[in-house]
């Protein structure tokens, strides 16, 4: 089993904040303007509460049961806890009152199941709903054509505030590739936020990972998820 040094941990999260700090200057914001959410899958609570101790306030799991597994441990305190997966339907329930928001809305169905989830619980929980900016076939998300219609039905639950857009691009080495895929989404995003739907806020457009985190905030990424620059490689061993 892998071991994670903390004085790597310390390292790599001043580096990244730099970093982040240096695109967002670049981009003409500031380094307040971007949330780095920690991407925590793999990744034991001593080890995420320690990266929350340095400063860092914002974590995400990828799996239920995972998340499940560590959430008593959390240092919640001082970090907003996020799901950044994909999320089943019938799951819903058993995270809907455990996090702050939920990034990987992609369908009508599963909007449904967290609004009347979260109506039990006398919540309105925050969402992200994702586009599968790549139109891969292996990827969650909803194509960029078929998002106007989705936000449209969502806007009308109660228990459901949407409030941006999340998505992972097709993996590639060309950075200006890359870059075009940010800059698509981007423009999807301003585009909705000038149509000023009812229950529709855009504040958070969601994009970026340990390899393209830089370019994300360059080409307009207001939130960025990074885990293994941070953590280390993830040890699937567990």
């Amino acid at each position: 089993m892998m071991e994670r040094s903390l004085s790597d941990v310390e390292y790599n999260y001043k580096l990244i904040n730099e970093r982040i700090a240096e695109a967002a200057e670049k981009s003409g914001r500031k380094r307040e303007d971007i949330t780095f959410l920690a991407a925590t899958k793999t990744v034991d609570a001593d080890v995420i509460n320690y990266a929350i101790s340095l400063g860092l306030d914002h974590i995400g799991e990828n799996k239920v049961q995972e998340l499940l597994s560590k959430y008593e441990k959390y240092d919640l305190a001082h970090a907003s806890l996020q799901f950044i997966g994909h999320l089943q339907t019938n799951k819903v329930r058993q995270i809907v009152d455990k996090v702050d928001l939920i990034q990987s809305v992609d369908s009508l169905k599963l909007a449904s199941e967290i609004s009347k989830q979260s109506l039990k619980i006398g919540k309105k929980t925050d969402v992200l709903v994702e586009v599968n900016i790549g139109r891969e076939e292996n990827k969650s998300g909803v194509v960029p054509e078929q998002l106007d219609e989705l936000l449209c039905q969502i806007a009308d639950l109660e228990g459901i505030s949407v409030k941006g857009l999340m998505s992972i691009p097709p993996i590639c080495d060309n950075t200006h590739k890359i870059s075009k895929y940010f800059d698509n989404m981007r423009n999807i995003f301003i585009d909705i936020s000038s149509k000023k739907l009812d229950n529709i806020s855009m504040t958070i457009l969601s994009m970026g990972m340990s390899a393209d985190y830089y370019e994300a905030i360059l080409e307009g990424a207001t939130m960025v998820r990074v885990g293994s620059s941070l953590f280390g490689a993830r040890d699937y061993s567990k």
